[in-house]
């Protein structure tokens, strides 16, 4: 048995507390009144956005996918004066998700900026999590986010895709690869300063290019102990775990696969990571991740239902020597996908319905001021 962290999967949320609910409302005004203070990006940029297929001119293991690519979309800083257009999820006239707003292939504004590389969540996509790629690019970031194979919402889910999470940080650094030599791209990134960013499974992700390893044999471990949060079959896959199970017994790629898993996939480009709502924390070997020597940025719900932070967050910063955690309270996982609209709530309530009290758009800009200034001062200014 594994544990799996969905990030289309239903939340069951525990019925809160009076005393929860208005410490959650008062914290999140808080939040709302910082990110519109000093700590809010200084200038706010114009952004464009792009979209590449990456592909290592090595033997690549796509886990099974039909699109043989890393699909990526770069935000990037635009030119001064660069008219943008508001991006939704769903028809312009009803959409289910708002995503901030750029423009297409618009002119790069000039100069060299930090690279992000960006990982989102299980099953989830690039676009989900645009709020917070624009937003690192309006504040003077190049964001590279990567669809991960057999994972991602724009094409059919693998099982290898699920499960081969080890892979994914391998994404990334093929990803990077690709960003400091495109010919659009290479001149505007300073290779100097590069970070990585991700929620869900790419938090998971986080500790593995910052050099955590893992180790499946530990989440066999966590799932037959008494807590065992999050060992049942995701809705995609409902037969998931058998999958493994059958995979590991009959499939010789899945096997080698699977020993691969320990290996270490650090990249040593990536100068500090940030997780948010970081998953799969019993996966990752917890002496290695002890061993981690770069900033570690961690942000988290205190009301996550899906990776609770007693066996995620918590535990991933205190192991970790140079982690900082940031618990928002009543914040919820689905907290940090983008903002949806009331078409939203009605048709995806286990993914847009937060707790009583809880403003979205303010836990995402106390998110994004403190991604800023976290990477700000973890990878330099100009």
């Amino acid at each position: 048995m594994m544990v799996h962290v969905n990030a289309h999967r239903p939340a069951q949320r525990s019925p809160q507390t009076q005393l929860l609910v208005i410490t959650a409302i008062l914290a999140l005004l808080a939040m709302a009144t910082t990110s519109s203070g000093q700590n809010a990006p200084q200038t706010e940029r114009a952004v464009g956005a792009t979209v590449r297929r990456v592909v290592s001119p090595r033997p690549y293991n796509w886990r099974g996918a039909a699109t043989r690519a890393l699909v990526t979309t770069i935000w990037y800083p635009a030119a001064s004066g660069t008219v943008m257009a508001e991006r939704v999820v769903g028809p312009q006239e009803s959409p289910l998700f708002r995503l901030g707003s750029w423009t297409d292939d618009s002119v790069r504004a000039e100069g060299r900026f930090p690279l992000i590389l960006l990982s989102h969540g299980t099953g989830g996509s690039a676009q989900i999590m645009a709020w917070l790629a624009r937003g690192l690019a309006s504040a003077g970031f190049v964001v590279a986010a990567v669809n991960h194979p057999g994972n991602n919402a724009l094409e059919p889910y693998t099982a290898e895709g699920f499960l081969v999470w080890w892979e994914r940080a391998k994404d990334l650094s093929t990803v990077l690869d690709f960003m400091l030599r495109d010919a659009d791209f290479a001149g505007a990134v300073d290779r100097r300063r590069i970070g990585a960013i991700g929620y869900s499974l790419g938090g998971y992700t986080m500790f593995e290019i910052a050099g955590a390893r893992t180790d499946p044999a530990l989440l066999r471990q966590f799932c037959a102990s008494s807590p065992a949060e999050g060992c049942d079959d995701p809705p995609e896959f409902p037969d998931l775990f058998a999958r493994w199970n059958e995979l590991e017994a009959t499939n010789n790629q899945f096997q080698a696969e699977v020993k691969e898993a320990r290996r270490s996939y650090r990249d040593n480009r990536v100068r500090a990571v940030f997780a948010i709502a970081p998953a799969l924390g019993p996966a990752l070997i917890p002496s290695t991740v002890q061993r981690i020597s770069i900033p570690v940025e961690i942000v988290a719900g205190q009301n996550d239902q899906i990776a609770p932070v007693a066996f995620n967050a918590q535990t991933l910063a205190r192991l970790s020597p140079k982690a900082r955690l940031t618990l928002l309270p009543g914040a919820g996982h689905y907290t940090f996908l983008a903002t949806c609209t009331d078409r939203g709530r009605r048709e995806q309530p286990q993914l847009c319905i937060d707790a009583s009290g809880v403003d979205r758009e303010a836990v995402h800009a106390r998110t994004l001021d403190l991604a800023v200034a976290f990477f700000r001062t973890s990878l330099g200014t100009d």
